[in-house]
């Protein structure tokens, strides 16, 4: 076997995905991804290309390293491993936000490294952000109030998993949820574990190996006006009852 395909069985391996829902995402069929495995022959460019992205790490790597003597951490630290992001600029040089709408968040995870995916984007410009590469997300649903389903996060990316901070709030790209805003409550040496602001939701992990892209929060763009109920006191203690009421169905369910 070639350290292609010995690497294509590991990655995957620690996904702890299915050759079949490999080969879907791929758009190929298992048969054929089956083959790349077990090193029978080689894919072509343009499909090195796209398993490269979708294990998030470079072709350089991938065809020329024994990654099971890489530790995933330290993978997505090595400089050289991260596919090159995408920025606009307009006329004058000026950085570009490009916006992700709600219709193509899922999509984003399929075009995020692809420069004409991104040169399609709406974008706007917020001068007073400064240096760094921003992008805006949707968000979706009130696990994060007040921010309501339809606003916008516009996070800087972020270059490495270890300048994460703890307690701020983050947008994470990844392959199993797509699109996520959360609060980081701690990371650790493989994972990361994050939180909803509404304490409705319990606080869950995400493994480092399963992340594309994180974004910090820096701003919002509100959709639709802030009202007085949004901050009500009444409406949080509803949520805590809701969560007790979660609670002991799940202890019932037992």
């Amino acid at each position: 076997m070639s350290i292609l395909s010995e690497n294509m069985r590991y990655l995957r391996s620690q996904t702890g995905t299915s050759q079949q829902k490999t080969a879907d995402a791929l758009v190929i069929t298992r048969g054929r991804y089956a083959k790349y495995e077990d090193g029978a022959s080689e894919p072509p460019v343009e499909l090195l290309i796209k398993i490269s992205r979708y294990f998030h790490v470079s072709i350089d790597l991938m065809v020329s390293a024994d990654l099971r003597k890489i530790s995933l951490k330290e993978l997505m630290e090595l400089p050289d491993n991260r596919i090159l992001l995408p920025v606009k600029t307009d006329e004058t040089g000026e950085k570009r936000i490009e916006i992700i709408p709600h219709k193509a968040s899922m999509g984003y995870l399929e075009g995020y490294s692809d420069p004409e995916y991104i040169e399609n984007l709406q974008n706007i410009s917020l001068p007073f952000l400064g240096s760094g590469t921003y992008r805006a997300f949707p968000v979706e649903g009130d696990s994060m109030p007040p921010q309501k389903d339809g606003s916008l996060i516009i996070g800087k990316y972020l270059e490495k998993a270890t300048d994460l901070k703890k307690g701020k709030s983050y947008v994470f790209v990844t392959r199993s949820e797509g699109i996520t805003y959360k609060r980081l409550l701690k990371a650790e040496k493989d994972t990361v574990t994050v939180a909803a602001d509404n304490s409705f939701y319990e606080p869950y992990s995400i493994a480092l190996a399963d992340i594309f892209e994180i974004w910090e929060y820096t701003c919002s763009i509100a959709t639709e006006e802030f009202t007085k109920e949004d901050f009500n006191t009444d409406q949080q203690q509803i949520i805590e009852l809701l969560k007790e009421l979660k609670k002991e169905v799940n202890e019932l369910k037992k």
